[in-house]
């Protein structure tokens, strides 16, 4: 076997700066896949850009969640009354969502999202969500299997593994929780033909690039944890974006956002996953891999 990696990127329709970032990505030819968060006050451009360039691997990114709340709020497409706040936004973290959330308004919103991306011309690839949150990991545990019966009526593969290493272990989950998800995840994926990476890695959450000051360090860190990728197919994700003022009011993350662009956009990070013989592909060619 090979290795092979999607690097996607999420959060596509959050904002002007995200999508700005991400066309000039694809324009490029620097990224390979991406997901549009409907339910943002930016996607539908997003969606629009998908819809004029389908030679693109772009998905929906599921969204029940709202970290943000007031500075860029966003409300279920469907209205739900289990899916947001007093205020009428999404729930601000994954726990809020799954202590407040039914089984029938979260699929409902996140077949409701599908719909919309198709209805607004867009052929999704790929489905994945945001924040983690449909993984149930924090007590909605059926809601795997419902995602999964969804995105094999969509005919969508969708972002969840089926081998778990310790390293990739979610913060806060217990890794036999992790490990059992996983072992689902595989089942679901034969008895649906829905298909999956085999390794996930939740970027945000690798340890070595937090504390950091600048780009060049940044990206050398980014790169040595993912050159050390098993054989077959892995997926991590970044959140890339000009640093606007825009992005600025939103998002404490706003420079790493910006330095994930830049990676991108720097040759030597091609040249790096060329030199460690790690094949940058998308879902297209997950599917084409998973099918033979």
């Amino acid at each position: 076997m090979s290795r092979f990696l999607i690097i996607n990127a999420d959060d596509f329709g959050m904002c002007n700066s995200a999508n700005e970032a991400i066309f000039d990505l694809f324009r490029t030819d620097c990224i390979k896949s991406s997901t549009v968060m409907i339910p943002c006050p930016a996607a539908r451009e997003a969606v629009r850009f998908a819809a004029e360039n389908p030679q693109y691997a772009i998905g929906v990114h599921l969204t029940t969640t709202n970290e943000w709340k007031e500075r860029w709020p966003w409300g279920p497409l469907t209205g739900g009354k289990s899916l947001m706040t007093p205020e009428g936004r999404m729930w601000p973290e994954n726990e809020d969502f799954e202590e407040h959330c039914t089984y029938k308004e979260a699929i409902a919103e996140a077949k409701a999202q599908i719909s919309r991306a198709r209805e607004w011309g867009m052929k999704p690839v790929q489905a994945d969500n945001h924040m983690g949150s449909l993984y149930g990991m924090n007590g909605k545990y059926l809601m795997l299997p419902k995602i999964f019966k969804l995105c094999k009526q969509q005919k969508l593969p969708f972002r969840m593994c089926v081998k778990p290493k310790k390293e990739y272990c979610p913060d806060g989950v217990n890794y036999n929780l992790y490990v059992f998800f996983c072992k689902l995840c595989k089942f679901l994926s034969k008895i649906y033909k829905v298909y999956t990476p085999d390794y996930l890695i939740l970027t945000d959450q690798v340890k070595c690039l937090n504390d950091i000051d600048n780009y060049e360090e940044f990206r050398d860190k980014f790169l040595e944890f993912h050159g050390n990728i098993d054989e077959g197919i892995t997926e991590t994700f970044i959140h890339p974006a000009f640093d606007t003022d825009e992005l600025k009011m939103i998002a404490g993350s706003w420079q790493r956002r910006y330095w994930e662009y830049k990676m991108m956009k720097d040759p030597v990070t091609h040249q790096f996953f060329k030199d460690k013989g790690i094949e940058l592909i998308s879902y297209r060619e997950l599917i084409e891999m998973r099918s033979k």
